[in-house]
């Protein structure tokens, strides 16, 4: 069994319970890790508690030194990363490498960058306004992005001067595993970083209420990140919140439909739908819509499911027999609820493994339940509209704000209404995802944004000094 990472050392929990790394392709037990105590997040917060004195005070070129060694040592170990992604998570290789690997190399030579040349001061009439870190910072992360979302976490608290405690997902520990080891390579000062591997109700929670904590940032699901919150209340300590979202492409009759129906089919079954910002609601004018469901069925059908190391899948398995079988309840649900199944369903393509195929649902009515709620799997809905206020309305209909999607014949009627969306990020007409802009959301999606400085500034206290 693995060992916790705690003031700079590798070192046994508490607890001699061990936790089953399973591959979802196979079901079979890869790894264990330690099903971490109270006890140990004591310790690893202590750790973080005593080093951060000395590299909160630690010029900016070493701490930027120190993270630009690390995303070095990251790119050149991607693929062994990937395979590892792969294996505990079940990501299709070239996805593994490409997004889960490389694209967190690239934030985390971001913030080294960032670490020495964001501002830490400015001057307003005769008062010096100073930015510094806000202490030790929990970082309880997903399994669907298991490096990613640690990299976005740890690398805008570290570059801030601040000492963390990571709790990774229990499902999918092992990329973060790989991370410390990283970080222990390139000499990062003991305590600075941490990592306590264990279940949410019991490591997470003793981290979002632990009293030596300053800030905890948390990323999953809105009901956890609720009782985060509610346990960070207790000692008033500062909370970012990065939590799910039910996004609309909204295709306008203008636009370049099949374009627009290929790139949001392909959005919203990347990572077999375990992305909380995929697009999950078509939204299509009534006249163009029979149209776009008959383009989406075609396109849901050429989805190769299987294998995460054979270069022709499109979609691996899902995360674990618990993920599957959520799924598999939102597919029936929608049924049950009057949507029309088009393509998939909940047929297991194969014998062994988590997989759900491709699904399709035409006929989805705003209210319906796989129109509301975060599926978190490769479920798509088509669901049409009369006008554009119509569209608008029904894409700022869910409780959540995290993403979306707009499509016209020009990008200035799209931008207008993009502007419209309650939500943290649109794309316009297809507009890359950009690892420097900030991500997060509205409403129930979320507290605080990631990513660039807008990341870096959710981990800065500001202070006033009056001359």
């Amino acid at each position: 069994m693995r060992q916790l990472y705690i003031g700079g050392s590798w070192t046994a929990s508490a607890s001699d319970e061990p936790i089953e790394v399973v591959n979802p392709a196979t079901e079979d037990v890869i790894d264990h890790v330690p099903a971490g105590t109270p006890d140990d997040v004591e310790a690893a917060v202590a750790a973080a508690g005593r080093a951060f004195p000395e590299w909160s005070r630690t010029p900016a070129a070493e701490r930027g030194r120190l993270l630009a060694e690390a995303a070095e040592l990251l790119r050149q170990r991607s693929h062994d990363m990937a395979k590892t992604i792969a294996t505990d998570m079940g990501a299709p290789l070239g996805f593994a490498l490409k997004v889960q690997t490389l694209t967190p190399a690239a934030v985390l030579a971001s913030y080294a960058e960032l670490a020495g040349s964001h501002p830490r001061e400015s001057r307003v009439g005769n008062s010096l306004i100073v930015k510094e870190p806000v202490g030790v910072v929990a970082a309880i992360t997903p399994w669907n992005y298991p490096l990613h979302q640690v990299v976005c976490k740890v690398a805008p608290a570290l570059a801030a001067s601040c000492t963390v405690v990571l709790k990774p997902s229990e499902v999918a520990p092992l990329a973060a595993y790989a991370l410390a080891e990283i970080f222990d390579e390139v000499g990062l000062p003991p305590g600075v970083f941490n990592l306590v591997s264990g279940r949410g109700p019991v490591v997470g929670e003793a981290m979002a209420a632990h009293p030596g904590v300053d800030m905890v940032s948390f990323t999953g699901s809105t009901a956890a990140g609720r009782r985060v919150a509610a346990l960070a209340a207790e000692t008033v300590k500062r909370v970012a919140l990065e939590l799910g979202g039910k996004s609309a492409n909204l295709i306008l009759p203008d636009a370049d439909l099949p374009l627009a129906v290929k790139t949001g089919v392909a959005n919203c079954f990347v990572n077999a739908g375990q992305t909380c910002s995929a697009w999950t609601r078509m939204l299509v004018q009534r006249d163009q819509y029979d149209e776009a469901v008959g383009l989406a069925v075609e396109l849901a059908r050429g989805y190769r499911v299987g294998d995460p190391f054979d270069e022709s899948t499109k979609i691996g398995p899902l995360v674990s027999a618990t993920q599957r079988d959520r799924v598999t309840r939102y597919i029936n649900r929608g049924q049950e609820e009057g949507a029309r199944l088009v393509a998939g369903g909940t047929e297991r393509p194969h014998e062994r493994g988590y997989y759900v195929e491709p699904t399709v649902f035409a006929a989805v009515e705003p209210g319906m339940t796989i129109e509301q709620e975060e599926i978190f799997g490769p479920v798509l809905s088509l669901i049409p509209y009369f006008d554009e206020d119509d569209a608008v309305k029904i894409a700022n209909g869910t409780p959540y704000g995290l993403a979306g999607a707009v499509w016209a014949g020009t990008d200035e009627r799209a931008l207008d209404v993009a502007r419209r969306l309650r939500t943290g990020q649109v794309a316009v007409n297809g507009g890359r995802f950009n690892p420097m802009a900030p991500f997060g959301g509205y409403k129930q999606s979320g507290l605080g944004r990631e990513l660039g400085e807008h990341g870096l500034e959710e981990y800065l206290e500001i202070k006033s000094l009056q001359l």
